[in-house]
């Protein structure tokens, strides 16, 4: 009997560090899941013309977006245009309807935007979460 009850001793043992492993994983990964959410890389405006928004998505439709700097840049290749366009993606619908309304008008807009650790295929295709919109007086006819 003294054979036996060690055996089932020692399994409760087992078992019992074999549950704390577990509890352990599950609060590492909700942890990550918690920083990749919530905490920011950096954080920024950018100023430009609107160049596209649009809805894109098979399962989790997101607003993904183009902004065109408007100033020239040194093109690092001869004989290649210089690309001045930033791709961001708006989580908030009001945001992008903004957004939107701007790119019609033409409008030169200035976009502030937190950039995340990591994209997450059900915020964004990019990184650069928009959250504010300012827009200006100048259009690109009045440039």
């Amino acid at each position: 009997m003294d054979f036996r009850e060690s055996a089932v001793e020692a399994g409760k043992t087992t078992w019992k560090w074999i549950k704390r492993i577990i509890y352990l994983l599950l609060v590492i990964m909700i942890a990550y899941v918690c920083f990749i959410l919530f905490a920011n890389y950096s954080e920024g405006a950018r100023t430009g013309y609107v160049v596209k928004i649009s809805k894109k998505g098979v399962i989790f439709k997101t607003n993904e977006g183009e902004l065109n700097f408007g100033f020239p840049q040194i093109s690092t290749a001869p004989g290649m245009a210089s690309q001045n366009i930033w791709n961001f993606s708006v989580p908030n619908d009001e945001v992008a309807m903004q957004i939107q309304r701007a790119a019609e008008t033409g409008q030169k807009v200035t976009l502030f935007y937190h950039q995340k650790y990591k994209q997450l295929f059900f915020r964004g295709d990019t990184e650069y979460l928009v959250y504010k919109i300012e827009k200006s007086a100048e259009t690109m006819e009045s440039k």
